[in-house]
């Protein structure tokens, strides 16, 4: 499998949405709303492409803070939402990769890609997982451990 890897930008803005629709079935202004307000971090994301040019795989990346994600967690776990904020952090906002292409090293070429910069200049990457979701297992492969859910997801710390 041969793909080209490219750094995202906010004129990646509708791709991003498009593909939340289409793979996840989330409904279309909620994800507009999400990718409007949960600082994306264009730099650190990455769009797979196939030797046709066409999108196979997107990770896209956000800088925005745990207690935005999960406000609950200000309530519950006080100390540990101090503990986190005091570390530099990061979040996977949505990591999809086309079907034809799952079980393949595409969605690990397009995390490797960044890791160089991730370990430069942050202690962890925060990944909130929805329940229905199926990548907590991949994530947990990778080492991520959990330290929080709520009604909505499972809250996944993986230190770099």
């Amino acid at each position: 499998m041969s793909c080209i890897l490219q750094r995202m930008t906010e004129d990646d803005v509708s791709l991003t949405v498009d593909w939340m629709v289409r793979q996840y079935g989330f409904d279309r202004a909620e994800v507009e709303s999400w990718v409007q307000d949960l600082h994306f971090n264009w730099p650190l994301s990455v769009k797979a492409l196939d030797e046709n040019g066409q999108v196979i795989g997107l990770l896209n990346m956000s800088d925005y803070r745990i207690e935005e994600e999960t406000p609950q967690i200000l309530k519950d776990k006080p100390e540990l939402i101090k503990s986190l904020n005091a570390q530099r952090y990061t979040a996977v906002f949505s990591f999809i990769v086309a079907e034809k292409y799952r079980g393949t090293r595409l969605n690990y070429d397009m995390l490797m890609s960044i890791i160089p910069e991730l370990k430069a200049k942050f202690d962890f990457i925060f990944i909130p997982v929805l329940y229905r979701l199926k990548t907590h297992q991949y994530w947990q492969r990778w080492g991520a451990k959990e330290f929080y859910h709520d009604e909505d997801c499972v809250c996944y710390k993986l230190d770099i």
